[in-house]
């Protein structure tokens, strides 16, 4: 379990779209909920990323991580003020930036190729993304791709010849 979030009560205030009052208000009626959905919510990323990455990453963390935390917070910080859910500005920037955020998270942990840079697990590497892969065309001899240009290149003269 995460005993510290990857960014703490004044950072977030700083990344969230949610107005810096709305931060003071939940802390001032609620001292310490915040920092307590922080830690939750890292100890979430850390359970989903697991698998492949090293976590719990080490400082500076990367700034992907952070956005995700953000984005996810956000939501419970207005749901903990209480907010209209049927308005769409809600709906469309909030409740859509977190559900964006925690799909991200979940393509992260299961996908085949890495969209995000994030640091392997150095004890198994072979379940983590790795970038690339063979960018070649094998055949069964080093040679016979010259022939197989060769035959292009006769086939494209064929059609090119204006005899």
């Amino acid at each position: 379990m995460a005993t510290t979030p990857y960014v703490d009560v004044s950072g977030f205030t700083d990344l969230t779209v949610a107005p810096a009052s709305y931060v003071t208000d939940v802390e001032a009626l609620h001292t310490g909920w915040l920092l307590g959905q922080l830690v939750h919510w890292s100890a979430w990323i850390n359970s989903q990323l697991r698998k492949r990455y090293a976590v719990p990453f080490a400082a500076p963390y990367p700034e992907t991580v952070i956005n995700w935390l953000v984005d996810i917070v956000t939501v419970r910080l207005y749901f903990k003020l209480g907010v209209d859910t049927t308005d769409a500005q809600f709906i469309e920037g909030i409740v859509k930036a977190s559900d964006t955020a925690k799909a991200e998270i979940k393509e992260a942990s299961d996908s085949p190729n890495g969209h995000w840079e994030l640091p392997l697990r150095a004890d198994d590497p072979t379940t983590a993304i790795s970038k690339g892969g063979p960018l070649v065309y094998g055949e069964q001899s080093p040679y016979v791709w010259t022939t197989k240009q060769q035959e292009a290149a006769s086939e494209e003269d064929q059609y090119n010849w204006q005899g």
